[in-house]
């Protein structure tokens, strides 16, 4: 499992943009699993960002929103951000 972003874990805009990846996700009907493979991503590592506890890069979020079917920006308005 991929160690978490210490400094921001838990941060309040990591686990607001998690939150949003995960309801994106789920209503798409896509597994875990599925987003990360699709995005090159692995598993662990996709359960810890919708977690609140990674710090994705912007390409990162980049792939998730395209796999997602969405723009960038949709995410983070979602997230509140």
């Amino acid at each position: 499992m991929p160690s978490p972003s210490p400094s921001l874990a838990g941060d309040p805009v990591l686990v607001a943009l998690g939150a949003a990846i995960r309801r994106a996700r789920k209503a798409r009907g896509l597994s875990q699993e599925s987003l990360a493979q699709e995005s090159s991503l692995e598993r662990a590592y996709m359960s810890s960002v919708e977690r609140g506890l990674q710090n994705p890069s912007v390409y990162k979020l980049v792939q998730l929103a395209r796999v997602l079917g969405l723009p960038l920006s949709e995410l983070i308005a979602d997230a509140g951000l």
